[in-house]
């Protein structure tokens, strides 16, 4: 019986102190870190921390969730992304492409935007303290009545 106990044990523990689950594609995420190429990818809750994505084309991708804190995005290509709920903190935006993009309840605390394409993106609650935004339609304020 105490074997029983201790062997059942062994195997919940894991999964009660487990992180909360990553719906990523493992190979596609080594596929955007070496080739910079990855349309259509499901990125959602990927870990991409301070990557170096330096005009990578992620458009249409699943980034929902996804920590980008402190990356490179110079010149890449999310139109059409999903960036729901991601984490842009200090992320580096020039001349990026956010084109239909998703961008309800992203982080972009202390982000540098500059010059990036946000036609049509759907930016509700983003979070934009200290961001650095230049040559960029995002701003604070409600609607404007001509």
């Amino acid at each position: 019986m105490k074997r029983h106990l201790l062997a059942t044990t062994f195997l919940i523990a894991p999964l009660l102190f487990a992180g909360p689950a990553s719906a990523a594609n493992p190979a596609q995420v080594k596929q955007l870190l070496s080739t910079g190429q990855c349309f259509g990818c499901d990125l959602s809750g990927a870990n991409l921390a301070e990557a170096h994505l330096i005009g990578a084309d992620l458009r249409e991708a699943n980034l929902q969730g996804a920590n980008l804190s402190n990356a490179n995005l110079e010149g890449a290509d999310l139109t059409g992304a999903n960036l729901t709920g991601a984490n842009l903190t200090a992320v580096f935006l020039t001349n990026a492409s956010l084109n239909g993009a998703d961008l309800d309840r992203a982080n972009l605390t202390a982000a540098i935007i500059n010059t990036a394409d946000v036609s049509g993106a759907s930016m509700e609650n983003m979070t934009i303290t200290d961001a650095k935004i230049y040559n960029t339609q995002i701003g604070v304020g409600g609607s404007y009545d001509q």
